[in-house]
């Protein structure tokens, strides 16, 4: 992890790999080898408001984004707002593209010494093979010590394959529909929305199920072949309000439909998964973990899958 002031950036890199044509199943997850899981750092402390991912070859060169499944950076220390699991700082895939938010008003407290675990999965669609590929994770972020933000705000993510495990089901043929229910931890506001799926993706919704109210609701983005290329981003502020405001009252519900055309099941060949940012309400504070929850413990060996036992308990017990 290396951090550059002068352009607020910090780089995360993984560990090189060699991607041979054709590396991927038809559920679009890859086989063979992957970057190992990465326990990083941060070396300076502040505010984050944008980030990509981006695949490159061993002298920095941008390599095909269709190289990356998907990238994971997780805050082990800090609970998601839907569940009593590790925080998902950020997600990024190959529709997800280059994202920020107005740096001036909103951003997510970054600390210095902070741990974050960053993972990525491979695959290689295309004709060719590529080697030393290598996974760069760029954040974006306002030094510290800065009076803006205005709004300091925290990620959030609901998963219709919640509560924990891989995240991708396999695809039927014909009509799919999966859903998720949970409720926030605390009060706040959603200001910004935006979700994952894979090919075949009808749609995806994020819903108040109490109330009946639609959040949020996408439909990808395809290409000239038909393909997934990018799913719209949900901007909820403006002139005259913050966002949509949630409730731990209050039961939220994310639905993702599919349409597979192929006659037959696609193994992994489904994903949903909806995220954001969530500006708290004043005077609350973001909630920790609870080590004493075995749902926190088994997300952690997930999402882990690379790190031996004595980096499994740096991870969860670091301040």
């Amino acid at each position: 992890m290396v951090a550059h002031p002068e352009r607020s950036e910090i780089l995360i890199d993984l560990a090189p790999v060699d991607l041979p044509a054709g590396l991927a199943h038809e559920g679009g997850h890859a086989h063979g080898a992957q970057p190992p899981v990465a326990l990083a750092v941060l070396p300076v402390g502040g505010a984050l408001y944008g980030f990509r991912a981006e695949a490159i070859d061993s002298l920095g060169r941008p390599l095909p984004a269709a190289l990356i499944h998907h990238v994971n950076v997780i805050d082990p220390e800090n609970r998601e707002l839907f569940l009593p699991i590790s925080r998902r700082l950020l997600a990024a895939g190959r529709e997800t593209g280059s994202l920020a938010l107005p740096w001036l008003f909103f951003g997510v407290p970054l600390e210095r010494g902070q741990r974050l675990v960053v993972s990525a999965v491979l695959h290689n669609p295309l004709g060719a093979d590529f080697y030393g590929v290598r996974v760069r994770v760029v954040l974006r972020y306002t030094p510290e010590g800065r009076p803006w933000p205005v709004f300091r705000g925290a990620p959030f993510q609901l998963d219709v394959a919640f509560p924990v495990g891989d995240k991708s089901f396999d695809l039927p043929p014909g009509r799919t529909v999966r859903t998720y229910e949970a409720s926030p931890a605390v009060p706040g506001t959603i200001v910004a929305i935006g979700g994952h799926l894979h090919d075949y993706g009808v749609s995806i919704e994020f819903r108040n199920a109490t109330t009946g109210e639609v959040v949020w609701r996408a439909e990808p983005v395809r290409d000239s072949a038909g393909r997934l290329a990018s799913i719209p981003v949900g901007r909820l502020y403006g002139l005259t309000r913050l966002g949509v405001r949630v409730l731990p009252s209050e039961r939220y519900r994310v639905t993702v439909v599919y349409d597979n055309p192929t006659g037959r099941t696609l193994p992994a060949g489904g994903m949903g998964v909806v995220g954001g940012l969530f500006v708290p309400d004043d005077g609350v504070s973001w909630p920790r973990v609870d080590r004493a929850d075995s749902l926190y413990w088994r997300d952690l060996a997930h999402y882990t899958r690379g790190l031996v036992a004595p980096q499994l308990t740096a991870v969860a017990h670091a301040h």
